[in-house]
């Protein structure tokens, strides 16, 4: 995993996970897995928060937008930094 900045630190229980620009796949493992016990102890917005943490696909990112919109991703707290490795950094914009 590689830093690219910001503490990355979550609220309540939940395990601090640094900014990153790249994460494996069991570190996307471990939030879902986190996640799922965070919601089946009833903290169901720990849970998305920690799940929003894991970068969020970037063919997913892509659906969405041309979906819902940008103005959706940006405002709901993903993790987008697999989708701008990809398209880039402005690709929100365009």
């Amino acid at each position: 995993m590689r830093k690219a900045g910001g503490s990355g630190m979550l609220a309540g229980k939940e395990k601090a996970m640094p900014a990153i620009e790249t994460m494996t796949i069991g570190e996307k493992l471990d939030i879902s897995i986190r996640s799922i016990a965070l919601k089946k102890a009833g903290d169901t917005e720990g849970a998305d928060r920690l799940l929003k943490t894991a970068p969020l696909p970037s063919y997913i990112a892509k659906i969405i937008k041309e979906r819902v919109g940008a103005d959706y991703l940006v405002n709901s707290g993903w993790n987008l930094s697999e989708a701008e490795a990809e398209f880039g950094s402005d690709w929100l914009s365009r």
